[in-house]
């Protein structure tokens, strides 16, 4: 009786499924973002701890170094069980990686389609965010900043007016108010002057106390809200632009994640089939 002819041993165990292309690639994909993460998470960190504590407690949900630090914490973990997943061949890693990430690119998917569906509560949402920032203006040095290049920028003053800035304990306009910038301004809400070599901070001393015409003079007196919807309108091939920029990463690393996982999976298949037929004389 003939026996089957054995195959060489050596090229079913040598041969792989898995291509180290696919494995390096997602693995050094992995490895960049999860530097930059750490990046993120060390500059929110260096930026929280620099501001006097009682005044960064005051403002926790609008603060730009606590959302830097939360967006990097949460790349970190992700991008970590990318890059160990893929060096490992880890499919529990590289399922949590591409789930994490699935659900990451749907949520921006469907907040940009809301946001555009329901434009008048975003609107609505985005008046409140900017109030809120108004009130805290004095109280975080990196709000304060943001503020002021948001105003300088767009050529507009508080949110839906100038008069905005009341609501800010300094700015606020009532008799009992000792602060020596009542009914003022901040000084990015005022023109620009030509060929001024000094800054003056003081420009939008008592400007609430005057009507729009007067205080056009001086001021912007137009709200940043408005500024800022016209400003998208304006640039939606550009936002369009980003949005893309940040999806097509995001769609890499799932395309990615998942080749390699089918290959791990048909890798291990390989070699569940060698070891069964290992020990057949006929094989």
């Amino acid at each position: 009786m003939a026996r089957r002819p054995r195959a060489p041993a050596a090229s079913g165990e040598e041969f792989s499924f898995v291509s180290p292309l696919v494995k390096y690639l997602l693995f050094f994909f992995n490895m960049l973002f999860w530097v930059i993460s750490m990046v993120m998470v060390a500059v929110g960190v260096y930026a929280r701890l620099m501001k006097h504590a009682e005044a960064a407690l005051a403002c926790l949900a609008v603060d730009p170094a606590i959302l830097l630090v939360v967006v990097g914490v949460l790349m970190f973990l992700l991008t970590f069980c990318g890059c160990i997943g893929s060096l490992r061949e880890n499919i529990c890693l590289l399922q949590t990686f591409s789930l994490c990430l699935t659900a990451v690119f749907l949520l921006q998917l469907a907040a940009g389609i809301l946001g555009f569906v329901f434009s008048d509560k975003a609107r609505g949402k985005v008046s409140e965010i900017i109030n809120n920032a108004i009130v805290h203006y004095r109280d975080d040095l990196d709000l304060q900043n943001l503020i002021d290049f948001g105003q300088k920028k767009f050529s507009c003053c508080g949110g839906i007016s100038y008069k905005d800035w009341s609501q800010n304990m300094y700015f606020n306009c009532s008799e009992d108010n000792p602060s020596r910038e009542r009914c003022s301004v901040p000084y990015s809400c005022c023109l620009p002057t030509p060929d001024q070599a000094v800054i003056n901070t003081m420009c939008g001393q008592g400007m609430q106390a005057f009507d729009y015409l007067e205080a056009s003079k001086v001021i912007y007196t137009n709200g940043c809200i408005d500024k800022l919807v016209n400003w998208i309108h304006s640039n939606l091939f550009l936002l369009g632009g980003v949005a893309l920029g940040l999806a097509i990463p995001q769609l890499v690393g799932i395309l990615l994640s998942q080749i390699l996982v089918n290959q791990i999976k048909d890798q291990i298949k390989l070699q569940l089939y060698n070891q069964q037929h290992r020990a057949d004389p006929w094989y």
